[in-house]
Order: C-alpha cells, then structure tokens, then sequence
C-alpha cells in the first residue's frame, strides 16, 4: 500500500504553470513531461523582458538593463548546478542536445590503435546514436567493428517486445570490463526513453574509467526528473535537452556538463569565439584562449528569446530541493504502479523497472492486447483529457513529474483506464 502523505505535497509548484485545457475548457491531466514540459507562468514575463529589452535599447541591450544581453547565460548556471548536482565551472546552457553531444564527443572520443570502440545501449535514442555512428566515421573506423550496443536480449529486432526489456545493471558493468583497453568512451542515458529505466550514472563511470575509458551521459529524460550528484559521479562530461522535465519550452536551448577535472584541460575541441576567455573575447585576436570549465566548449553568444523560458522554469526548481522532489516523484510514480498491478494488470503491463530506484517519474506501459489496442487505449485517454505520449512499437508513456501533477492527477488517470477496459 502506498503510503499517501508525501503525496499531499505533489504538485506543490502547479499555480506556476500554464494547463492546457480540454475542448470544454476544463484542464487536462497531463502526463507529458516527458517529451514537453509545462509552460511556467513566468516564461511569458521573461520573454516580454527580452523583447522589451530589445525594443527600448536595440543592441545597448547587451549592456543595458535589468538583464542585459552580454552575461545573460550565467543567469542559468546556478538553477542548472542545483538541479543538475554540479558546481558553476561544470554546467552551462547552450545549443541544442545533439550539437553539444557532438562537441563533447570530437573532445573526449580520442580512440588510438585498438582503443576504439564506444559502448552504447542498444534502444539508444536515433539521434544519439546517429552522432555516435557519424563519429566513428568520422575517425575512418567501421561502425560495424567499433560500435558495440548491449542488449538485454542479443539478436532481437526494435519491432520484437524483447528489446524492450531492461537491462540488468551488473550486465552494463560487465560488459564495460570486457571491452577492457579497447573501450574508448561508454555514451548511456540517464533515463532510458523506451522503458523508463533509470541508470546508475555513478557505477557507469567508475567502470568505464576502470579500463581507461571516458564516459558520457545523455541526461534528456533524467534531468529535472531524478536527483543527479553529477559531480559525485566523476562522469566526464553530459549532454541534455531543457524542453522536457526542465520545461523551457519547444525546441528550447539545451545544456553540456564538463567535470571540473577537465576545467584546465588542454583537450582539443571544436571551438568557437563565445568559449574564448571573457576578458579578452572582444580583443578579436587570432588565438583561441578557452574559458575554464564547460563554459569553453560554447560556441556562439546565446539564443537568448530561448534561453529565458529556461531561466523562468529553473526559478521554480531552486525553490525546492531536488533530493525532496524525488521523494515526490517516487511517492507519486509508485502510486500509479501500485494501482496498475492491483487493478488493471490484466490488461496492462508495465515494462519500466519495478524497483523505484532504477526509474524516474516516467511508467511505460503496454497492452497485452496488443499494439491496435494500446494504440486505441492511447486515443481514448486523450479524448478524456488525459495527455500521455505514444511511442513505437506500442509504448503508451505517462510521466506524472512532481513539480505540477497531483495525487487528483493520477486518479484521473487510473479512473480513465478503468472505464476504457470496461467499455
């Protein structure tokens, strides 16, 4: 039985956001943080600073005003140290996820005679390993010899449900020594999109610098959604979009993680003049002095009409901690777990780790119907007014993010299930 008290707290940050509402003009449930977070409030205030900024002052708004242009991204550093569990020097926001992933792999996938290869999960999201397999290329080396992607179960197709079992976490860090000195960099999510499954980030790297190689995390569906020691974890660096649990809003900047032990590093990079040194970047010399840090590796001054629906979200993050938010997003995530396996296993199957500590907020269900049924199910929860997010094969996703989804929310949810399979 669930324990219902945290749940009181759920959704404490709610009034904050904007609600969609269905076609009668009532609020929807929604279950789709996932894939795009809430509108705050505040984001409508910080875009009409920007353009107000821009009206009154044209380009003195890079000086003037109450936030000018020229620092405007180190109003995220903070917000994204705290939600992110990373010092200043080792987070910045910045272009867009793969962009950075590629930035920060032409900098730390340096492979050298048979240290080549890179270690993948094998449900990868494609963009991620799209970029992986373009880097391997790039290098002139066979992606057929140098990409390894562990499976949970070896030989199955993306169309057969046995791909999307969960990966047992001691098979990762096997896996890991048996590359041995041929492993160059290990790229793994956080939060695995498919399934839900959340990874030990922690025992990931530790592994992997165990045989001399790097490791690189995609923190898309992990950010904002789990509480990350990320300088703890001795990871090297980190990739992630912000349009998701951080709720920036479409297609919104992004943001990288480089460890403070690479802050003075003299590593090769792909440079552009925004990750020169501050002091002497409008000197306009022809030698690129890199700012320590993280904050090296930008390469253009900042989208700044995307960058402020970000700042508005991570306001709303450092008003509560993230240890604290987990505990919610636990509590909350449970509950409907425990209703679907009390009441409606029958019919559904939930193929995201049972175990609170290896997934997010995020459940990933099935019909054991099949996928015209769930695509079915999928279509009737959003004509009740319940947003959940549909991804192939037959995966319905529901993502009940603590910051504004209540324990009303979930009820909702499960009430809707109840009457669709009683239909």
């Amino acid at each position: 039985m669930t324990n219902l008290s945290p749940l009181q707290n759920a959704g404490a940050e709610r009034a904050h956001f904007e609600l969609p509402v269905d076609e009668h003009g009532q609020p929807q449930h929604y279950f789709c943080g996932n894939s795009l977070g809430l509108m705050p409030r505040a984001a409508r205030a910080e875009v009409m600073q920007v353009l107000n900024a821009w009206g009154q002052f044209g380009v003195e708004g890079h000086f003037k005003g109450d936030a000018p242009w020229m620092p405007y991204h180190e109003r995220a550093t903070r917000g994204l140290a705290h939600v992110l569990g990373a010092k200043p020097i080792e987070v910045v926001a910045m272009n867009t996820l793969t962009v950075n992933l590629h930035l920060l792999m032409a900098s730390f996938f340096r492979p050298k005679g048979t240290r080549c290869k890179i270690l993948i999960e094998s449900r990868a999201f494609p963009s991620d390993r799209n970029a992986v397999e373009s880097q391997l290329r790039w290098h002139g080396l066979d992606p057929e010899h140098c990409l390894v992607e562990l499976s949970a179960a070896p030989g199955s197709t993306l169309d057969d449900p046995a791909s999307l079992r969960s990966l047992d976490p001691q098979q990762i860090i096997e896996q890991i020594h048996a590359l041995g000195d041929s492993l160059a960099l290990v790229l793994f999510p956080g939060v695995q999109y498919a399934t839900g499954q959340a990874f030990d980030i922690s025992a990931i790297a530790a592994a992997a610098h165990a045989v001399g190689a790097k490791a690189g995390f995609d923190l898309a569906h992990a950010v904002g959604n789990l509480s990350l020691n990320l300088h703890a974890s001795q990871a090297d660096f980190a990739v992630w979009c912000s349009y998701k649990y951080l709720n920036s809003g479409p297609g919104a900047v992004a943001g990288a993680f480089v460890h403070e032990k690479h802050a003075h590093s003299n590593l090769p990079r792909l440079a552009g003049w925004w990750g020169h040194q501050a002091e002497t970047r409008f000197k306009m010399g022809p030698e690129f002095i890199a700012t320590p840090g993280v904050e090296g590796w930008q390469l253009s001054n900042p989208p700044i009409l995307s960058m402020a629906p970000l700042i508005a979200s991570l306001t709303l993050f450092e008003k509560v901690s993230m240890p604290e938010l987990r505990r919610l997003s636990m509590a909350l995530t449970n509950y409907l777990s425990d209703a679907i396996t009390a009441d409606l296993s029958q019919y559904l199957e939930i193929i995201t780790p049972a175990d609170p500590a290896q997934r997010g907020c995020q459940l990933s269900l099935r019909l054991r119907a099949g996928r015209a049924a769930g695509r079915a199910c999928f279509d009737a929860l959003h004509a009740s007014g319940i947003v959940t997010d549909w991804r192939e094969p037959d995966i319905i996703r529901v993502a009940p993010a603590p910051l504004y989804n209540t324990l009303a929310d979930v009820d909702g949810l499960i009430a809707a299930l109840s009457t669709h399979f009683q239909a």
